[in-house]
């Protein structure tokens, strides 16, 4: 059987979603936990690879079980092996063709620029200081992202990423008191897009580049750009992960918090 899976985790103390040789990664705690109450090792495959201190409030990711255990017994097993920085919120039984990683439609994440730093923000928002930030010189700099283009200069470079075309199907910017929030929705994202998105545009905010900036460093389809600063990792959330209504709606689930209202 194949099950899917859909998290939220505190990426503060994770070197990212991907387990490496050294380092506590997600992926590598959620399957020795997965291991743990199975006794038997699957991999996890998840939607996308979030970097180290990167945060998720709905990643999703499958794997293959056999065993005698139900949906339900799964998601209670998971919170007992799990740390608290790392909990499943909802399961799936799916077609054992279904790819986490490859059918997803669409993804969405969530930046947020802190106006100041604080003992208690720190991990969970980014700053960078000095900048003069205003709102609507950066929402008339996000207007050139819309679009099926070319981010090669929004993407880190990765020999192993030959295709760097991508759909912005939305990018909206909101002030609060105390931050900046940049939302931005894609069919896909290249490595470090959003974050070099979020620190292109504060840039051209405290540089008072004209808005057609964002334009011109895209047309360049070059990674290397003076403007294009990566922003810091804490402020960055994967917000949400599309998939075909078919592979998914319909199908029994259950979710932990409905779990928990269950009479004993």
């Amino acid at each position: 059987m194949r099950y899917l899976i859909r998290m939220e985790y505190d990426g503060s103390c994770f070197i990212g979603w991907q387990k490496q040789k050294r380092g506590r990664s997600i992926q590598s705690v959620v399957e020795s936990a997965l291991a743990a109450f199975t006794r038997c090792y699957q991999p996890v495959v998840a939607a996308g690879r979030t970097d180290a201190k990167v945060h998720a409030l709905s990643q999703y990711a499958h794997f293959d079980y056999e065993g005698k255990m139900g949906m339900p017994q799964i998601l209670l097993a998971f919170r007992l092996w799990l740390p608290d920085d790392i909990k499943i919120l909802q399961i799936w039984e799916i077609d054992e063709q279904f790819s986490a990683r490859y059918q997803a439609y669409e993804r969405s994440y969530r930046y947020i620029m802190s106006k100041d730093i604080t003992p208690f923000n720190r991990n969970y928002s980014g700053y960078i200081p000095y900048l003069k930030l205003r709102s609507e010189p950066m929402r008339e700099a996000a207007v050139f992202l819309l679009g099926h283009h070319d981010f090669s200069s929004y993407g880190r470079a990765n020999p192993e990423v030959p295709n760097h075309f991508c759909e912005i199907k939305e990018i909206s910017i909101t002030e609060t008191d105390d931050s900046y929030i940049f939302d931005v929705r894609a069919d896909r994202f290249l490595h470090n897009m959003v974050r070099r998105i979020v620190g292109t545009l504060c840039n051209i905010s405290h540089f008072e580049l004209p808005a057609n900036t964002t334009a011109e460093v895209l047309a360049d389809r070059c990674p290397r750009q003076n403007i294009v600063t990566t922003a810091p990792a804490e402020g960055l959330y994967l917000v949400d992960v599309k998939y075909p209504a078919e592979l998914i709606y319909g199908r029994e689930t259950y979710k932990y918090e409905e779990l928990l209202k269950r009479k004993p």
